[in-house]
């Protein structure tokens, strides 16, 4: 350690290269650094300082404005460019304030003018050499930070995954909870929630639009559990009664589902996937599609299409055409005009023949 101007500071492995074409200069300033215990080199030209460098590492360089060849301004562009750990003071005859601005915006740490006093000198090599340091320290913690943070992120993107994978789960239980209540419809739901997620991506909805769609699509029937299995699996036409019974899943769905803080909006999805835009659906009698949640609007047309295109305790399948035709007759007054025509495409690519005859 030694003390410049009250100040300790690290000498260790600090070198110094001394850039001028004045043998008097260069005599000076190695004198003067000499007797404060720098280790410093000594170039004429850019060229010559180059190749020290590629041999050594340099700390700081005092450097001539005027030199042969590339001149000291040009030198400070290749020394921000290249070796940013380097700190550069200007050392110049001229007197000249726009060129010390210059060359402060281009990277210099100092601009001494000539004849410079040996205590000035020392004063701006401290001050740039502690600047340096602090400068090389700071991308130092930026980057040990920005490490800690991609870790951080990685993990919590790890927690994330496993998170999904176990509300995944948790919905694949009650989705197959529904079926044990309702038999005749067994993999209803995963079918409804095959085809809304093909209808969304038709329609260009981000992952997460579509990852809601999928996973309300699996358990959109939940409220089925509150409704009589002998109503749900009966043959025949039901009564009023029994309609209106069947109405409440929705709700019933809603009800068990609200108080659940999953990452999507399902249980609204799930309360308003019988809801149509000209206000004729139920429970709440919702229209337009600004009453009507786009996922909820997707999830019904994939809907009705499946219980249409499969067969029901009631009566037999009646196929995709059909079911086609029903959604295609309601397009903008019952649904969605949007998820109807991904519908329609979705279907005639061919996607879902082996699921729907």
């Amino acid at each position: 350690m030694k003390t410049i101007n009250g100040k300790k500071e690290d000498l260790k492995e600090t070198n110094i290269l001394i850039l001028d074409d004045e043998k008097t200069v260069q005599r000076m300033l190695g004198r003067l650094l000499s007797s404060h215990g720098y280790s410093y080199s000594v170039a004429s030209d850019t060229k010559e300082g180059r190749s020290i460098m590629e041999m050594q590492n340099i700390d700081l360089i005092l450097c001539d404005v005027n030199l042969q060849g590339e001149s000291g301004m040009d030198f400070i562009k290749y020394i921000s460019g290249t070796c940013s750990d380097t700190a550069i003071i200007m050392v110049t005859g001229q007197d000249d304030a726009l060129l010390a601005e210059a060359a402060m915006d281009m990277g210099a740490y100092g601009y001494i003018i000539k004849p410079f006093r040996p205590n000035e000198m020392m004063i701006n090599i401290s001050n740039a050499l502690r600047r340096r340091n602090l400068e090389i320290q700071n991308r130092i913690n930026v980057s040990n930070m920005e490490q800690i943070i991609d870790a951080r992120t990685q993990e919590l993107q790890m927690a994330l995954e496993r998170l999904n994978k176990i509300t995944e789960g948790i919905i694949h239980v009650i989705s197959l909870t529904v079926e044990t209540r309702d038999p005749y419809t067994a993999g209803h739901q995963q079918r409804v929630a095959d085809l809304a997620r093909a209808i969304s991506i038709e329609m260009g909805l981000n992952n997460e639009h579509v990852e809601a769609i999928r996973l309300a699509g699996l358990i959109h029937d939940l409220g089925k559990i509150a409704v009589p299995s002998e109503i749900l699996a009966k043959p025949g036409r039901l009564t009023d009664i029994e309609f209106n019974l069947i109405k409440t899943h929705p709700q019933a769905g809603y009800d068990i589902l609200r108080d659940i803080d999953f990452p999507w909006p399902l249980s609204k999805i799930v309360l308003q996937h019988h809801e149509r835009l000209d206000g004729s659906g139920y429970p709440k009698g919702l229209s337009g599609r600004d009453g009507i949640l786009l996922e909820a609007r997707i999830l019904a047309v994939a809907d009705v299409f499946e219980a249409m295109a499969s067969h029901r305790p009631y009566r037999p399948a009646l196929g995709k055409e059909t079911a086609l035709k029903e959604i295609i007759r309601g397009k903008g007054n019952l649904y969605d005009p949007e998820a109807v025509d991904a519908c329609v495409k979705v279907i005639s690519s061919g996607k879902f023949n082996t699921v729907f005859a």
